[in-house]
């Protein structure tokens, strides 16, 4: 069983307990418009490219078959949809500065399960472990599974970082080898939903509520974002709505724009350029009110 990665980050000690190994999924149904990890969102490999890195040697130009590239004097021209639709990117591996490259490899779940397990002894020090990551990691389910398997059966921590934007199917299959479910939350209306995520959110709060039934332990988690949701008023609907769940952990994830540069790397645009981080004071204010409520942020 093989799957694509785009990332494999050990020795994190966020995205759940202890100390972690991040493995990070290609694919994602949706498109959130603060979205850090751009490069998360496309299923299949795809190129990025770093102009502070180029040289200007043109090796890329004249390896390139269908001219997807063009060198000119402010540095690479680059055909994004034709070079994302290319079955075959193994001559961007030419460039020897890595200006340009491809995000996403085909790895199979052995291994990940042997990158994982090299630090076995700081997960069972730690009560840390393995947190797939995304995107949606489990739109790659049969590869999520299976790794999850492996490492339960090793004795090793398992989380998920979902948006449960995933059929329900694949949630109750997950469960019995999941320790943690990340479950991240943008927006409790749907029309808000559908204006900055590009999806309802129907779906994903019947599968939360399904999670919450089946007695899943469950963190959910919000990104806060100035004028969209960064209210007293908005906090305090999803505590009472989480409650009607019989969940009581809630974190905050304050807006950043650490990954605005990725846009330009894969060729895509940024629409989130005028939003500001959130003040530290209005972030405390918040999560004084979780807190008050009785609600855990672990």
């Amino acid at each position: 069983m093989t799957g694509t990665v785009f990332d494999i980050q050990r020795y994190s000690i966020h995205d759940g307990p202890g100390i972690r190994t991040i493995v990070f999924l290609k694919g994602c149904p949706l498109s959130c418009k603060w979205c850090s990890n751009p490069e998360s969102q496309a299923y299949e490999p795809q190129v990025f490219y770093v102009k502070s890195k180029c040289i200007g040697c043109g090796l890329c130009e004249r390896s390139c078959p269908n001219n997807e590239v063009k060198l000119t004097e402010d540095g690479l021209l680059i055909d994004w949809k034709a070079i994302n639709a290319s079955k075959d990117l193994s001559w961007v591996n030419v460039c020897p500065t890595g200006a340009l490259g491809v995000k996403g490899e085909k790895m199979t779940a052995q291994e990940v399960f042997d990158i994982v397990m090299r630090d076995k002894v700081f997960y069972d020090q730690s009560g840390g472990g393995l947190t797939l990551s995304g995107g949606e990691p489990l739109v790659q389910s049969e590869f999520a599974l299976e790794l999850l398997k492996m490492l339960h059966d090793a004795g090793v921590n398992t989380a998920i970082e979902t948006t449960g934007a995933v059929d329900k199917k694949v949630l109750l299959d997950v469960l019995p080898y999941t320790d943690l479910f990340l479950y991240d939350f943008k927006h409790w209306d749907n029309e808000i939903h559908k204006k900055y995520i590009g999806a309802s959110n129907s779906h994903i709060k019947e599968n939360l509520k399904m999670l919450a039934e089946k007695k899943a332990n469950i963190l959910v988690r919000v990104p806060v974002i100035p004028g969209v949701n960064d209210t007293e008023k908005f906090v305090s609907k999803v505590i009472s709505e989480l409650k009607e769940y019989g969940i009581d952990k809630l974190a905050l994830l304050p807006f950043h724009q650490y990954g605005s540069g990725k846009y330009v790397s894969c060729g895509m645009t940024y629409e989130m350029q005028d939003f500001k981080p959130p003040a530290e004071d209005k972030i405390e204010e918040l999560r004084k009110i979780i807190s008050d409520a009785g609600f855990s942020n672990k």
